[in-house]
């Protein structure tokens, strides 16, 4: 059994196919199969299973590669025992950032480590349902996720989490219209109106799917959307209301386009950075966490 072999197997449990394995590792689909196969042999039961066209992890297979986890991290920490990698501040850190964090974060970021002795940042932009995020960290060192607080929590046996925000929906308003006026507003408030919303699976189609189920009422969706200018954009032509995040919507706000806190429903997401745990022992990957928060913290103290 050996410590590539357990890798391939954690990889195969994170993407689900042996194409993805392959792309991941830069290395074939023969050679993941191959070295699969040779860590079967050294195990009575079996490690994987068919689904569909997909090679996927049996409950055997997903503890050994637990396990496997386990041994990579301790390598890690091998490494750091004897020197440059981990150590270093400058390496190169890997980020995958969901729409609106990159639209609030990234530009920050990349000004404040443009310095000798920062690390160096590739920036990248994975919006997927929020489920999907864990399995990002098998291709980039941080991976900025989201998800509302009563989804399933992110699978701590598996990817470190740091939290960076607990940031509200607010309901987001042209700045003409009858709502603008009130403070606040209720499900019974806008209930009735036309939305415009993200697709299923994401935070905005989940808090309209709370207000549809406090009001006992369908809703009027007109459009999906999940990318929050457009959405600003239409928001500001009039005719359809949407949902904004509070903080990190900042940047696609504009002079027609007023936020109102939405009571009597959960509307809060958690955004927080996801990292497989060994990737955090390297000093340069802990600076870019450390500025991320740095940068988060002045959006929320913006109100």
């Amino acid at each position: 059994m050996e410590i590539h072999q357990l890798e391939i197997l954690r990889e195969l449990g994170a993407l689900g196919s042996v194409k993805a394995v392959a792309e991941t590792l830069m290395v074939t689909p023969s050679a993941v199969s191959q070295q699969l196969a040779l860590l079967q042999r050294n195990v009575e039961v079996p490690l994987t299973r068919k689904e569909g066209r997909n090679l996927v992890l049996t409950e055997a297979g997903q503890v050994l590669a637990d396990a496997g986890a386990a041994v990579v991290s301790a390598m890690a920490d091998a490494r750091t025992a004897i020197g440059a990698y981990h150590g270093s501040p400058v390496g190169t850190v890997t980020i995958s950032g969901f729409h609106s964090a990159g639209q609030a974060l990234f530009a920050p970021l990349a000004r404040m480590l443009d310095a000798p002795g920062q690390p160096r940042i590739q920036l990248s932009d994975e919006d997927v349902a929020q489920q999907d995020f864990p399995a990002l960290t098998a291709r980039y060192d941080l991976v900025l996720a989201h998800r509302m607080d009563h989804s399933p929590r992110w699978p701590e046996e598996r990817v470190a989490v740091i939290p960076l925000a607990h940031e509200p929906l607010d309901v987001a308003l042209p700045a003409d219209h009858r709502l603008a006026r009130q403070g606040t507003l209720t499900a019974a408030d806008v209930v009735g109106e036309p939305w415009v919303t993200s697709h299923t699976g994401y935070s905005p189609a989940d808090v309209l799917s709370a207000v549809a189920a406090v009001s006992s009422k369908e809703l009027n969706i007109v459009h999906r959307i999940n990318d929050y200018s457009t959405v600003a954009a239409l928001v500001a032509a009039g005719g359809v209301v949407g949902l904004l995040p509070r903080h990190t919507a900042r940047p696609v706000l504009n002079p027609g386009i007023v936020l109102r806190p939405l009571e009597g429903i959960s509307t809060r997401r958690r955004i927080d950075i996801l990292a497989r745990p060994e990737n955090l022992k390297r000093r340069s990957v802990m600076i870019v966490c450390e500025a991320l928060q740095a940068i988060m913290t002045g959006l929320v103290e913006q109100g």
